[in-house]
């Protein structure tokens, strides 16, 4: 089987949200159901791309909260707008998406029908 490339926010889906100001001074709650199926999915042979607005002067701090939490990765985007995101990507098969996105509530871990849709990919 292929391996997928997962694209993965930080704030509000590895950990509780905080804002900016407050990283320095306050401890992360990992969202843990979400950072073991993260962490699974890499240990597939995955290949998982962590993103987050987080301004890159917070990079090395970031860095030690993901060893912290244990969370694994293979590279790590930030500054990236706050805004939507989208996924863009082309079709080898038109029957075939392959791309495919999936949206948590903030805080929360992922539903078992997301849960089964990255297990698929892996």
């Amino acid at each position: 089987m292929k391996k997928s490339t997962f694209f993965c926010d930080i704030d509000g889906t590895l950990f509780h949200y905080r804002k900016f100001e407050t990283y320095k001074s306050t401890i992360p709650v990992p969202v843990s159901d979400n950072i073991d199926l993260l962490n699974e999915v890499f240990d597939n042979g995955n290949c998982i791309i962590l993103t987050t607005a987080r301004p890159e002067y917070l990079r090395t701090h970031t860095m030690k909260e993901l060893n912290e939490a244990n969370v694994k990765y293979h590279r790590l985007v930030m500054g990236i707008e706050r805004g939507t995101r989208f996924l863009i990507n082309d079709k080898e098969d038109p029957a075939v998406d392959r791309a495919v996105s999936i949206n948590i509530n903030r805080n929360q871990a992922f539903t078992p029908e997301q849960k089964n849709t990255m297990k698929s990919s892996i």
